[in-house]
């Protein structure tokens, strides 16, 4: 069982789904905190039912057959044995931050797009979050009685999003200072942000 195995049986523990449908939901609720390939959603609930945390059965509709997958008491059990278990710690994925510590191999335009392309990424996430709260309003909220949950996740993806876009604007005003990506080192500006930076204090303040 990995992290993703129990994320896809606390989905099932919601209601039956589908492949497709779990897919959709995974895709929907858990990708700004826990992004998995689509073809990793599938093949976890073949995984629980084989584990016997879940079972399957066939369902017609509209003249095609599909699998439906649903939790077992077993698969609960195991569902509650894992919310007290050590989390992994975090890990941060962004290219663009890799482009930057290596920018020294490129152009200040390359840095510069990679930038804008962050920028345009995360914007489409804020906006996704900030679409999805407002439906809940509506009642858009597919699971309501879960959405004291679903708000402070949302909380923290927002605030998460804002440092990020708060951090590219000062990114840019800090290339926008540079001649060349190259052999720049330690100057009076970036002795200055190192010495708040050594002092654990902002250097976006």
């Amino acid at each position: 069982m990995t992290t993703s195995s129990y994320a896809v049986l606390a989905l099932l523990d919601l209601k039956p789904w589908t492949g497709y449908e779990l897919t959709h939901q995974a895709q929907r609720s858990l990708r700004y905190a826990w992004p998995k390939s689509e073809r990793l959603l599938y093949s976890e609930p073949k995984k629980l039912v084989e584990l016997g945390y879940a079972t399957t059965h066939k369902e017609e509709t509209g003249g095609r057959s599909r699998n439906v997958y649903e939790i077992t008491d077993e698969g609960r059990d195991a569902l509650s044995e894992w919310t007290h278990t050590k989390t992994q710690p975090p890990h941060i994925e962004i290219e663009a931050l890799l482009r930057l510590l290596f920018a020294d191999h490129g152009t200040i335009e390359d840095l510069r797009g990679a930038l804008d392309e962050l920028e345009t990424d995360v914007g489409k996430y804020h906006e996704a979050i900030v679409e999805l709260m407002a439906s809940y309003l509506e009642g858009g909220h597919p699971f309501p009685e879960r959405t004291h949950l679903s708000v402070l996740f949302a909380t923290f993806q927002i605030e998460m999003f804002k440092s990020i876009e708060r951090w590219i604007r000062f990114a840019r005003e800090e290339i926008g200072q540079w001649p060349t990506t190259r052999s720049i080192g330690m100057n009076p500006r970036t002795e200055a942000l190192t010495r708040l930076l050594a002092r654990d204090e902002s250097a976006l303040d």
